[in-house]
């Protein structure tokens, strides 16, 4: 009998034994370097989380202690701290171990050292991030000198990027400082991320917030120090000072003038920061770019979840010790704090906007202009900034682009259309009777319009429908109308095809020959009707045949005070009737600016080519074969 590989027969019974994984450090190399993280440059993010932690923890417990940060470039990058440092044990334990953090213990504890510090302090928790650097090298030598063990001698580590490492005490007099070296003998196809002046941009990219000296010294001596305080931490000499500085800043980080700036601060959280009003309108579909930083440190450039969706017209630059961080460190982890801070924030953004609206009228005014989307979403769901922002908030309306409270001081009755293509049906006409129409078919107009009676007591606001247009037409003649009898039922022959009706009526504007009043009830029965046309399955045939519906009929209205229509209403040749009532049908629909069906289609282009025909031959021109004479 074959035993299974990890098992042992004792006294005839399969006995279980437990083995250990072998992990490929290769292969995790390459995992990490194309999947958990987003490209090489973060080793670098990851040797300064490692000493920012290891200083803070010597801090902790030695107040007054040196807390400096000093990278070195050259052929070899190196990257001092005088921080909490190793013994022989601890690098056993932790650097020797993946996976294994010494800031992941119990209680708020630091195993490595012993000592008890506040873990929110501290950056790193999943001890993978030395692991990084064998994207860029492949030995990794670590020199430390404990602070916590001032007696244990110093130690060097050296590891290798095939799962090897060694391990040496050096004499008590090699490093006389406590503190850790890590350094890298970068490879030749890693240049492009360990220069010196990539090291440079690379630490002021990560580490321009950090609370401790962090000094990059190049190959020549050249030493820069790449942290400062956060821009809402530097003092200013007034309040516009202070604007002009987060300002400037915006500008360095996200390359526009903000708007406005609204500053955060969360202590709860330990969140402080500025969000930019963008000064420019902006898809909400378009991902947004917060950058966060966590303890300084930071964690994204391209954060998500930080802020509602509806708060896509600003980006935010924070500082917060609360949240947490992905795995990789680039991303914050979706949770019930995350949750908590973006309400939080909201609020703080929607405060904000409350007091454009009671004492900067102007800055709402340009704000709305480029945002209005944003504050009709706000306005929709949010009762009080309904009251704030819905008399300020611009609708497109028969008078122009207006706010409703200027539009329902001309309109006591306001009628609002569902639909863009409604509304660019009726609006010339309507405009020219006095009829006040809203376009209520973009995001949020429809039910915005109809919730300004709440705001506005004594307003009105009704539903457009072709009848309220053509009770403000004015009828046309009787003798005429009488007269043109004949032309309307061969108009009404035509367009009856398409579900539409033909009336003659007398309104302004004069150039407009024709109008065609739809509504939706009308063009969902031309869809069934055309559905039910080209189906020949008998089930589908009877249910879209069950669905037909009496509803109100669309109408071409033709304009009496038009010149052509006046000319139309007298021919006498049924060719020609046709294809004139079909070309007035044609243009109406265009104007509507509705999507045309393969039938509509069809009908504008034999309208076309008949009139083409028909004036080619007026002008002497050989008519076809077959048809000898055109009369009116």
């Amino acid at each position: 009998m074959n035993t299974p590989a990890g098992s042992r027969r004792e006294n005839g019974t399969d006995m279980t034994e437990a083995r250990t994984f072998q992990v490929d450090l290769r292969g995790l190399v390459d995992l990490l370097s194309h999947h958990l993280y987003s490209s090489p440059r973060v080793y670098l993010r990851e040797l300064l989380q490692n000493a920012v932690d290891a200083v803070t923890a010597r801090t902790a417990a030695e107040p007054g202690s040196p807390a400096r940060i000093t990278i070195r470039t050259g052929p070899e990058l190196g990257i001092t701290d005088t921080g909490i440092g190793l013994t022989e044990r601890d690098v056993h334990t932790f650097l020797a171990t993946i996976g294994r953090s010494s800031k992941r213990a119990a209680g708020g504890t630091l195993d490595a050292a012993g000592l008890a510090a506040d873990r929110e302090d501290l950056i790193g928790q999943f001890g993978i991030g030395l692991l990084a650097c064998f994207v860029v090298a492949d030995e990794i030598t670590v020199v430390s000198r404990s602070a916590a063990e001032p007696d244990a001698p110093p130690v060097e580590w050296r590891g290798r990027s095939d799962g090897s490492y060694t391990l040496r005490t050096l004499p008590p007099g090699a490093v006389r400082e406590p503190g850790t070296t890590v350094r890298l003998t970068p490879r030749a196809d890693a240049a492009e991320w360990t220069g010196g002046d990539q090291v440079l941009s690379l630490a002021r990219h990560y580490g321009s917030l950090l609370r401790h000296e962090v000094t990059v010294v190049e190959q020549n001596g050249t030493a820069t120090r790449i942290n400062r305080p956060a821009p809402w931490d530097r003092p200013a000499a007034s309040p516009h000072a202070r604007r002009e500085a987060l300002a400037e800043h915006c500008r360095e980080v996200f390359g526009f003038t903000p708007l406005d700036t609204i500053e955060l601060d969360l202590p709860a959280v330990g969140l402080r920061g500025v969000a930019h009003v963008l000064p420019t309108p902006v898809s909400p579909a378009q991902r947004a770019e917060h950058r966060v930083h966590l303890k300084g440190m930071l964690l994204s450039e391209r954060a998500e979840g930080l802020l509602p969706d509806w708060a896509f017209f600003v980006r935010c630059v924070v500082d917060t010790t609360a949240l947490r961080p992905t795995a990789s460190r680039e991303a914050l982890y979706e949770d019930a704090t995350l949750a908590a801070v973006r309400d939080a924030l909201g609020d703080r953004i929607r405060d904000w906007l409350a007091g454009l609206a009671a004492a900067d009228p102007d800055l709402l005014h340009r704000f709305l202009a480029a945002h209005h989307l944003a504050a009709k979403a706000l306005a929709r769901f949010d009762d009080d900034l309904l009251r704030l922002l819905l008399p300020w908030l611009p609708f497109e309306t028969t008078d122009g682009q207006v706010t409703l409270e200027e539009f329902a001081r001309n309109h006591p009755v306001i009628a609002v259309t569902r639909t863009v293509e409604e509304f660019r049906q009726v609006a010339p006409v309507a405009g020219a009777t006095g009829l006040g129409v809203v376009n209520g078919g973009y995001t949020y107009d429809f039910d915005l319009v109809h919730r300004l009676p709440e705001i506005r007591p004594g307003s009105q606001v009704t539903e457009l429908d072709p009848a309220t247009v053509t009770a403000h037409l004015d009828f046309a003649d009787p003798a005429a109308e009488l007269a043109a009898a004949p032309f309307l039922a061969v108009a009404r022959d035509v367009v009856g095809a398409h579900g539409c009706d033909v009336v003659l009526r007398s309104f302004q504007p004069a150039t407009a020959p024709a109008l065609l009043l739809d509504n939706r009830e009308a063009r969902h029965e031309r869809t069934r009707a055309d559905l039910a046309g080209r189906v020949t399955d008998g089930v589908w045939s009877d249910i879209l045949g069950a669905l037909r519906a009496e509803t109100p009929r669309a109408q071409l209205v033709l304009n009496h005070l038009n010149p052509l229509v006046g000319r139309a209403t007298g021919i006498t040749a049924p060719e020609l009737a046709r294809t004139t009532a079909e070309a007035l049908y044609g243009q109406a629909l265009l104007l509507a600016r509705r999507p045309l069906t393969s039938r509509e289609s069809a009908l504008l282009n034999r309208a076309f080519l008949s009139l083409l025909d028909h004036a080619m031959f007026a002008e002497g021109a050989a008519p076809r074969p077959g048809q000898d004479g055109r009369g009116e």
